[in-house]
This record gives C-alpha cells, sequence and structure tokens, in this order.
C-alpha cells in the first residue's frame, strides 16, 4: 500500500478525476490505508473501525446501523479494494502536484472537495517543511475563512476535511501561527469549532478541540477578549463526553490559555467550569490532566464566583486537598492556591470546619514537613496560621465536641509561631 506521499507521486493524479467515493472511510472521510470489511458487508480503514468498536465501544454499524461483534478477527482484510486504490495511485503523474494550484481548487466549486482530500493528504505528511509551506502558502488563512463560510449541517463533508487539513498545517511553530490568529476571521472559526464541539460526531469534536486548541496557544490577546460563553459550554461538553485522555487535556488547555483573560474566568465559571472540572478530576484522571485541572480550578477560583461554585459543589474543597502531595510539585502549587483563594475570600466558619474534615488542615501541615519548594511552604503556612483563630475559637465555644486532630492544629501552629518568634529574636541578637 502506498504512503500519503506516494500518492503524490503518480502520474496524472490531478486529472484523475474526483477521488472514487467508495475510497474513503466512512468514519475518517480520508483515503483508506488499510480497508476491512465488516459482517455488515461495509468497508472502513482498520484504524478507524477499531477505534468506534473498542475505544467508542459502539457496537454497531455507522452505515447500516446493524450490530457489530466487538472481535477484531471479524474484520476481513479487504485485498481486491487495497489493490485497486493501489493501481488508482499509479496512475498518477511523476510529480509533486503544486501547493499553489491546490489552493486556487478550493475556490472552485467542482474542485473544492478533490484539493481538499489532496491538501489533507499533504498535511498528514510527518514533514515539517511540508507543514512550514502551507503555511507560507497562506493555507491557514485561506482554510479559515473557507470554513466561515461553510454550514456545519450543510457542509459536514467539507468541514470535517478542512479541519483535518487546518490542525495539520497548525503544527508549526507558534510565530509562525500568530498572524493567522491576529485575523479578523479566526472569531468566525471559532464560532464554528463551537457548533461542531456541541454536536455528535466523536471524530469532528476530536480534531476540532486539536485545532481549537492550536488556536489558542497563538491567539491575541484581542481574540481571546470576544471569546463567547457558548464557546466554554461546548469545550466543557467535550470534557463531560471524555472521548480521550489527548482530547480532554487538549479541551482543559484551551479554558487554561483563555483564563490569561480576566473576563474568560467568569465566562468559564457561568459554563459550568468549576463543576465539570471537579467531576473530572473525581475520575482519577493521569497526572498531566490534574495538575492542568488544578491549574483551572486555581484561575477560576481567583473570582468570586468560581470560589462560590467551588465551596458549593460537595467534593470540591476534598478532592484538591486530596490531591496535595499526591500528584507533583506543580500540582502542589495549584492545590495550594486554590485553598488560599477559598480561605482568603471565603473563609466562613462552615468553609474552615469542612477544610479540617476533609483533611485540607492536616496536608497543608504535612506539606510543612515534605521537600516542597519555599514558596508553596509560605503559603501552607500562611493557610495555617490564618486558619488557627477561627479553629482556636470553635474549640473554646463548644471544648467537649471538636475533633483531635482540629486541637492538635492549633497547638501545632502555636508551636510553629513559638519557634519563629524566637529565632527572629535569635538572629536580631546575631546582628547586634
Amino acid at each position: 500500500m502506498h504512503t500519503q506521499r506516494q500518492l503524490f507521486h503518480r502520474p496524472g493524479f490531478m486529472d484523475s478525476g474526483e477521488v472514487p467515493h467508495h475510497f474513503i472511510c466512512p468514519i475518517s472521510l480520508q483515503i483508506m490505508k488499510d480497508p476491512v470489511t465488516t459482517v455488515t458487508g461495509i468497508t472502513y480503514d482498520r484504524a478507524s473501525i477499531e477505534r468506534w468498536l473498542l475505544v467508542d465501544r459502539k457496537p454497531i454499524c455507522p452505515v447500516t446501523q446493524q450490530p457489530l461483534p466487538d472481535d477484531q478477527a471479524l474484520l476481513t482484510p479487504n485485498h481486491t479494494l487495497r489493490r485497486l486504490i493501489q493501481s488508482w495511485f499509479d496512475a498518477a503523474d511523476d510529480r509533486c502536484p503544486d501547493i499553489q494550484d491546490l489552493v486556487r481548487g478550493l475556490f472552485v466549486p467542482r474542485l473544492q472537495l478533490r484539493s481538499l482530500h489532496l491538501l489533507a493528504a499533504l498535511g498528514c505528511e510527518n514533514n515539517e517543511s511540508i507543514r512550514r509551506r502551507l503555511v507560507q502558502s497562506g493555507v491557514p488563512r485561506i482554510l479559515i475563512k473557507l470554513i466561515a463560510s461553510f454550514r456545519v449541517d450543510v457542509d459536514r463533508v467539507e468541514v470535517d476535511l478542512a479541519l483535518n487539513l487546518l490542525f495539520q498545517s497548525l503544527r508549526v511553530p507558534q510565530n509562525d501561527l500568530k498572524p493567522i490568529a491576529d485575523g479578523r476571521d479566526c472569531l468566525s472559526i471559532v464560532d464554528l469549532i463551537a457548533q461542531v464541539l456541541a454536536g455528535e460526531n466523536r471524530e469532528m469534536k476530536s480534531t476540532a478541540t486539536m485545532v481549537a486548541k492550536a488556536l489558542m496557544e497563538a491567539a491575541s490577546a484581542r481574540l481571546l477578549e470576544q471569546l463567547k460563553t457558548e464557546f466554554f459550554r461546548s469545550v466543557l461538553g467535550v470534557i463531560r463526553d471524555r472521548i480521550s485522555p489527548q482530547v480532554t487535556k487538549a479541551a482543559l488547555q484551551v479554558l487554561l490559555r483563555a483564563c490569561v483573560r480576566g473576563n474568560n474566568r467568569l465566562k468559564i465559571v457561568e459554563a459550568g467550569g468549576v463543576r465539570e472540572v471537579v467531576e473530572l478530576e473525581l475520575s482519577f484522571p493521569d497526572k498531566r490532566t490534574t495538575e492542568i485541572d488544578l491549574g483551572v480550578l486555581s484561575r477560576l477560583c481567583s473570582c468570586a464566583e468560581g470560589r462560590a461554585e467551588l465551596v458549593g459543589h460537595a467534593a470540591g474543597i476534598g478532592v484538591v486537598a486530596k490531591r496535595i502531595l499526591q500528584i507533583s510539585a506543580a500540582a502542589d502549587e495549584e492545590a495550594v492556591r486554590v485553598l488560599a483563594a477559598v480561605c482568603w475570600s471565603s473563609a466562613t466558619k462552615e468553609v474552615l470546619e469542612e477544610m479540617v474534615s476533609v483533611g485540607a488542615v492536616e496536608k497543608l501541615c504535612l506539606v510543612l514537613q515534605a521537600d516542597c519548594g519555599s514558596a508553596v511552604k509560605e503559603k501552607a503556612r500562611w493557610l495555617l496560621r490564618f486558619a488557627m483563630h477561627p479553629l482556636t475559637a470553635a474549640l473554646k465555644s463548644s471544648p467537649t465536641d471538636p475533633s483531635n486532630f482540629a486541637r492538635s492544629v492549633v497547638d501545632h501552629l502555636k508551636k510553629q509561631d513559638e519557634y519563629f518568634e524566637e529565632a527572629t529574636l535569635h538572629a536580631a541578637d546575631l546582628r547586634v
């Protein structure tokens, strides 16, 4: 089977007519590399149907809607179709098509779909120089204009191909993308991405999320300021869907990047961001996802609405406290920052009592003894001193009821204060 690169090294490829529809996988909408036929008689690219059955766990044929067994042994290699695709490649001419010719084809209705297929195949090459050529030829900018003119419900195939191509061509250094992300049409494609993310097609949602991540990383302050609550609601829907760990992380990184602008934090909170991130963390994701989760929460808790949502969630403070000293130094820093934000502005008697009951105060004490950074220890020490006075008052008001741990925390803090006071006096004596 020829590789994507070999597709462009066969005679008359540009003159061979439209890509035969039976060469296209019904799931990925790309030319098949390894066609296999299911028991329903429909042929798919092996990678796409295996993901459909084993990852997405959908035991039905996407085309016929008939039941499909999840046994990979029942996927029969379609050698006949494989040879036909190879013969079709062999009929092409021995030159690489000019990217500018393909770009011009995007503006000709009868050539648009074929040009998208060919550019997408070029973009799939694991070759940064080709992707740079795509950027230098203006492909991303043109695609953004083109996609902005599409309708998701009418131009589904074109949108999917264009998003795939845009994702491939965006995998270049950020400096090359900044002029594109600053363009006026970029906001239109963000709106279209929001529509795709709100849809049902998981393949398209995956690609759209990766495109959104790439755009956000290169986005100007002007673009970030214009993002809408509906966009964030769609991104949070991707997190809720749990399409794949990679897509979930990309969606979280979109939120993290958007949080650079303060007004976006409130929009994300209004879209249900705190709740979705806490629920994701309750599912025990991988360490990197947890780090991003806590990073998003620490930024959302910089606004009163975010803190209220975290305190209002039954597992909010508890899940943050539990991650301290479990994941990484970066996670510790973000988790302590979340608790500090809550204590500084929302330290009611009930919140402080909850911090004791869920083990947050105990974890902060452990931070002081652990091998953590000085900044994290200082913030933890401040938090404990801040909490000491309400805890002491609680002990005095109900001396028969409070937990032994609350008493030990107060005793520990008093000893800490005595130690620091003694050390300060000693240092002053030395200076004299």
